[in-house]
């Protein structure tokens, strides 16, 4: 199974790849960039298939025109939720806790460059990515509570702890407030705060980075990151044992112990 991020033309959301990251916006920016039934599904499958995408090396989930995701849009999900019975409440709620599960088992590091709202489901995205930069002015809400909802939305309550901790966890998701920038980074959650107009540029100096190193283990990184959360010490360590010999396989540990010793810079080819 191949895919062919040069020629993806997605229905519900942006899409450009170029030197082997894939950048995603939602594209619907006079109302804050809101998630709908569509782009929820066509999200997760596109996360699905990027496990299959070796040419993709990193992903950029992108703001457009100054806000990240403003969450489920009111009047194409929220109203019509408030109508289904819990047979189609279960399946949408499955269904976007899958997207979640999909972004998590790709093996490509995510980037979220979060500007102006990023709020619900919109927030759940910046949880489940791997890095986080954000603009001076931008908010993250975990709003569930506000709209009558339990905070445990997209395994908020799984996520977020391990990224800031229990008790700030709790702070969020009881209250549903907004998480400044500046608060963010200080707890762990934004890994670097740039200007509105260097977020973009930022964003791809690290995914261009993170592309050229060695693709193939840093998804295995992914991988463990993912997994070693249910393990004990002892079978922590010799899964990364296992890890770490399948990468001692690969052509580019090979690659980087002759660049070092012609005393080069190695040239990673992800396999």
């Amino acid at each position: 199974m191949t895919f062919e991020a040069s020629h993806f033309n997605p229905e519900h959301f942006l899409w450009s790849f170029e030197d082997g990251v894939g950048q995603i916006r939602l594209n619907a920016p006079e109302q804050k960039n809101p998630l709908t039934f569509d782009s929820y599904a066509e999200l997760r499958d596109l996360f699905r298939t990027l496990v299959y995408a070796n040419n993709v090396k990193v992903v950029v989930f992108a703001s457009n025109d100054g806000n990240f995701c403003s969450g489920g849009n009111v009047h194409d999900i929220i109203g019509p939720l408030t109508k289904m019975d819990m047979p189609e409440l279960l399946q949408f709620t499955r269904m976007t806790g899958d997207l979640v599960k999909a972004m998590r088992t790709c093996p490509q590091p995510i980037i979220a460059a979060i500007d102006g709202i990023s709020a619900g489901a919109g927030a759940i995205i910046s949880m489940a990515s791997d890095f986080r930069y954000s603009t001076p002015e931008a908010k993250t809400a975990f709003l569930f509570n506000r709209v009558g909802l339990a905070g445990c939305d997209m395994g908020a309550c799984a996520i977020l702890p391990r990224i800031i901790g229990q008790g700030r966890a709790s702070d969020l998701l009881f209250t549903g407030r907004s998480l400044g920038a500046e608060e963010g980074e200080r707890w762990g959650y934004i890994n670097r705060i740039v200007a509105a107009d260097e977020l973009e540029a930022e964003s791809m100096k690290l995914a261009l980075r993170i592309a050229s190193g060695p693709t193939f283990a840093n998804g295995i990184t992914k991988n463990q990151l993912n997994m070693e959360w249910d393990m004990s010490l002892d079978t922590a360590i010799e899964a990364e044992a296992q890890a770490q010999a399948i990468c001692m396989q690969t052509n580019d540990f090979e690659r980087a112990y002759q660049a070092f010793i012609k005393k080069e810079r190695p040239v990673f080819q992800g396999d």
